[in-house]
């Protein structure tokens, strides 16, 4: 059986991925998003859950490129001084290798994203992370923990594929080699703690788009199993370009999702397009 979860990443942080989401799921392939808990337009991604119970919602935790959640006074070492976190995850992995991150603050502001999205009861599936922060050490532990308190039980496994899409040279394999390391231990610390994940994972964690071309070879490569595509998909390029500060081909992705010639490949391929439940449920089976 071959299973593919394609998953909407950064639901909630602008009213343009809302839209995407929300036309993804009605007249797409899309099955799943991860909420972010301080978004802008987080009550918003959560009407859209609500109104769309076949759409699986996961907790995107965030300690990157954002705001946090508490007061920025109560998470000192998470914010810079304008009170806001670092801006990418290099900024972040450097401040936290040199021992700059409290993990009693990482705690609490991931826990405060945690009951501000479960005070909604819209229930979580799953749990994975803004530029895959809950890949550390340390910070895994953390996130393990809230997923046993909140009840959730499946979690993102970026194991990368160290070619996919354009290559992007040296520094781009020694990244890929480097988190793809951090979600195999992720992966198998997850299963030790009884929280299933991804037989495999797909997408492009460098920031190009996940094209029609892309998804649909993809697709059609697929392995056994259950897969996670990771998507970014959005109505406007332009304003959320700006908004995220990242020159990401969001239109693109939503294109992808809305493809006739990709649902023609699912059918064809017999996958079936589900959200983390169903990974839940063959673990339980």
């Amino acid at each position: 059986m071959k299973r593919v979860i394609i998953n909407a990443d950064d639901f909630g942080r602008h009213v343009a991925i809302n839209e995407a989401v929300e036309l993804g799921v009605m007249h797409g392939c899309l099955r799943s998003a991860t909420v972010m808990a301080g978004g802008g337009a987080f009550e918003g991604a959560i009407d859209i859950a609500r109104r769309h119970p076949e759409l699986g919602l996961g907790i995107h935790f965030t300690l990157v490129d954002d705001k946090p959640v508490l007061p920025p006074s109560e998470v000192p070492s998470l914010v810079t001084p304008d009170g806001r976190f670092y801006d990418n995850h290099l900024l972040f992995v450097k401040h936290y290798l040199r021992g700059g991150v409290r993990l009693e603050e990482v705690r609490a502001e991931l826990g405060a994203q945690l009951r501000k999205v479960e005070r909604t009861g819209v229930p979580l599936l799953h749990a994975d992370s803004h530029q895959h922060m809950h890949t550390l050490p340390g910070i895994l532990r953390v996130v393990l923990d809230l997923c046993g308190q909140g009840g959730i039980n499946a979690m993102r496994a970026p194991r990368t594929p160290l070619l996919a899409g354009d290559f992007g040279g040296a520094g781009q394999l020694i990244g890929r080699l480097g988190l793809g390391t951090l979600a195999r231990l992720a992966a198998f610390c997850a299963e030790r703690h009884h929280i299933a994940v991804p037989d495999h994972f797909g997408g492009i964690v460098a920031g190009e788009a996940v094209s029609e071309p892309f998804l649909i070879k993809t697709l059609q490569g697929l392995s056994s199993g259950t897969t996670e595509i990771m998507m970014h998909p959005g109505t406007k390029n332009a304003p959320l370009q700006e908004a995220c500060r990242w020159q990401h081909d969001f239109e693109a992705e939503l294109a992808a999702i809305l493809s006739p010639k990709v649902r023609a490949v699912l059918a064809r391929e017999k996958i079936e397009a589900v959200n983390f439940r169903a990974l839940y449920e063959k673990t339980r089976a």
